[in-house]
């Protein structure tokens, strides 16, 4: 009995490439010849434009009274904390600070339910000041991040690790957080409000 012959799995016809030389000069593809580069050129680099408030990392733009972007779990913490948030802005600057809140931040404190009823009281203070938004979408720290890259007169409160980093990254934006029991703020130049502990 001799080898029985198989057939290839998915075997496919071989093809010839556009390049080849069977195929008639005017169907054939053109070679295109890499241009070389010339090293002694200047050399054309996008730098992105930074906003002129900038004094190197200090932002001039900050001054009492201060704007501060408030995330939905700075109010939970500061509850948690039992800190009242308006007063306890004011003991880290020192000066008079405006809360704000961005109609995210309360579409995602409204999901959370009844067990956050106290958080959606304190958002809806009127000392809280509401900034509406024109974007699709609830995701509120996309908001935040767009909000501060777009504007740079906010101080931002947040506790969330992720957004606190993706902050960093942008020039000129404090960060205000909650530790050992009190506000705290970084980023800020030393000669606003209370010393750093």
């Amino acid at each position: 009995m001799g080898k029985q012959k198989t057939k290839m799995f998915a075997a496919m016809k071989r093809m010839i490439t556009l390049k080849d030389q069977r195929i008639k000069e005017k169907d054939r593809a053109k070679v295109h010849m890499k241009k070389k580069i010339d090293p002694s050129k200047i050399k054309e680099k996008e730098v992105p434009k930074y906003p002129s408030c900038l004094f190197f990392q200090y932002n001039t733009q900050l001054g009492p009274p201060y704007h501060i972007l408030v995330d939905t779990n700075f109010i939970n913490f500061s509850i948690k904390a039992k800190l009242d948030i308006v007063q306890s802005m004011m003991d880290c600057l020192y000066a008079k600070c405006i809360p704000c809140i961005t109609d995210c931040v309360m579409a995602e404190i409204e999901k959370l339910g009844m067990k956050y009823r106290v958080a959606l009281r304190i958002a809806k203070d009127p000392r809280f000041e509401r900034l509406p938004c024109t974007h699709k979408g609830t995701y509120a720290d996309d908001c935040l991040v767009q909000r501060v890259t777009q504007h740079k007169c906010y101080i931002l409160a947040t506790v969330d690790r992720d957004l606190k980093r993706r902050i960093r990254k942008i020039p000129g934006v404090p960060i205000m957080y909650i530790s050992n029991h009190r506000f705290n703020i970084e980023r800020m130049p030393d000669d606003y409000g209370a010393p750093r502990f």
